[in-house]
């Protein structure tokens, strides 16, 4: 049987499931991620092809590099994905699935540019910039 997960925005104007395993999570420390949700981002992703968005309209898309873009709700704000141009995958924040999540923390990425209001204390594999 293939799991299914759940989840959506504060506002309940996104709805969306992901279908199989979803990927270990990825804790970002850029300084964009800090920015869009105050801390950073803890992540997973799913394929293209295993996504369904309900309420598609309600997503704003916003282009934060030359090479992504970061979606979140037009009505409540709700950070909720990350995607990389041409990839066949979308990041999805951890905190916008329902509960039980059955998520596991994966590894941190760039630490180097962590807020100095906070530690990285767990034994998780740490990253100075990206994952190569």
């Amino acid at each position: 049987m293939q799991d299914i997960h759940h989840g959506g925005c504060l506002c309940g104007a996104i709805r969306f499931k992901a279908r199989g395993e979803l990927r270990e999570l990825i804790f970002c420390h850029c300084s964009q991620c800090r920015k869009q949700t105050g801390l950073y981002y803890a992540a997973t992703n799913v394929l293209d092809q295993d996504f369904e968005l309900e309420g598609a309209e309600n997503v704003t898309w916003y282009r934060a590099s030359d090479s992504a873009s970061r979606g979140f709700c037009r009505h409540c704000g709700s950070a909720m994905f990350w995607k990389a141009d041409g990839s066949d995958y979308t990041s999805i924040l951890a905190g916008t699935f329902d509960k039980p999540t059955m998520l596991k923390p994966g590894y941190h990425i760039f630490c180097e540019d962590q807020g100095d209001f906070y530690d990285i204390k767990d034994d998780l594999p740490k990253f100075a910039a990206g994952r190569v």
